[in-house]
């Protein structure tokens, strides 16, 4: 039997070699281990998109859940797809079992230049939007669910009845849609208000806020912007309308609450589903995963402006507090 590896395979192969001469039960029993133990070991390329330190966080945090002891090769695409294409013809021609995409650029690149080896891409936003949808592809979801964001809301603030979002017809139209049909399982009424240009948001406001109990901000560039973003948080405080945010920097600015996602907690997740595949669960079968972990800030200042009162039994759940 052989077995190879990239690092030190004379000496690996020499001794398994010397260790079944001695002992015909020992070989029999190498014989009877699962694939992914008696394997060489693993080689996983992680391909990122840049340097930005969110990535670095994914990827220390799959690297924390990954069994075993793979060998990481790691390659920055520095934001320039011609160095992706050169860097796909180096991860083709290596040994590797599984090609980790972080960020959009890597996985578009993948997706393109790769067709035979795994791909498990993650920190993306709607993968589905940019089709990444390949027999050998699967990731991680950025987005928490709209169902899962519902309920904590109503476990939060459990009078809550009227819902509304600002949101660009073009870049989020079909999410609002589905929201919209979502929120009714959970007794909200969510309305969206449309903004076609920045400009629109002060009128779209206005509206808004004299007709819903709370507003949810969603990832939308042309509703939030440096200068949008507070003007927004600002105006929904005035009129004692509490702001449920999507990050932990809109807690900070004056949002009720937000839910977010931790990017270490995005790289575990991955970990995990790169075991499904590394243990032989063909891509095609495996669905992109949500992620379970939803981080919860709260912004006590916020709630005592509001006259808002959390119960303590759900102290438990909020991660910071600002």
């Amino acid at each position: 039997m052989t077995v190879h590896t990239s690092r030190g395979g004379r000496t690996v192969r020499a001794r398994i070699f010397f260790v079944l001469r001695l002992s015909p039960i020992l070989a029999a029993l190498w014989c009877l281990l699962p694939p992914h133990v008696s394997a060489s070991t693993v080689e996983i390329t992680i391909l990122k998109s840049s340097g930005l330190k969110a990535y670095d966080d994914a990827v220390q945090g799959f690297k924390a859940t990954t069994s075993g002891t793979p060998i990481y090769t790691e390659y920055d695409l520095q934001g320039d797809a011609e160095r992706g294409k050169q860097l796909a013809g180096k991860i083709r021609a290596s040994d590797s079992s599984l090609i980790v995409a972080v960020g959009l650029k890597a996985a578009l690149i993948a997706k393109q230049e790769i067709t035979d080896i795994p791909i498990l891409y993650m920190m993306i936003l709607d993968p589905v939007k940019h089709h990444l949808t390949a027999a050998n592809m699967t990731g991680v979801l950025l987005e928490i669910p709209a169902d899962r964001q519902f309920k904590i809301m109503r476990t939060f603030l459990p009078t809550l009845r009227r819902i509304a979002t600002l949101y660009d017809r073009e870049k989020s139209a079909p999410k609002v849609k589905d929201a919209e049909a979502r929120a009714a399982a959970h007794e909200f009424q969510l309305r969206g208000f449309p903004v076609d240009h920045e400009k629109d948001v002060p009128q779209q406001l206005r509206g808004l806020l004299s007709e819903s109990d709370a507003l949810w901000l969603i990832p939308d560039s042309t509703v939030l912007t440096d200068e949008s973003t507070r003007f927004i948080l600002e105006a929904a405080l005035a009129k004692r309308v509490p702001v449920v945010g999507f990050s932990a920097e809109l807690t900070r600015l004056g949002a009720l609450l937000s839910l977010s996602i931790d990017y270490g907690e995005v790289g575990r997740e991955a970990g995990l589903l790169a075991r499904r595949i590394l243990n032989g669960e063909p891509p095609l079968r495996l669905k992109p995963v949500s992620m379970q972990r939803v981080r919860i800030t709260v912004n006590q200042k916020t709630a005592r402006y509001l006259s808002i009162t959390f119960p303590k039994e759900l102290d438990s759940l909020i991660d910071d507090t600002y």
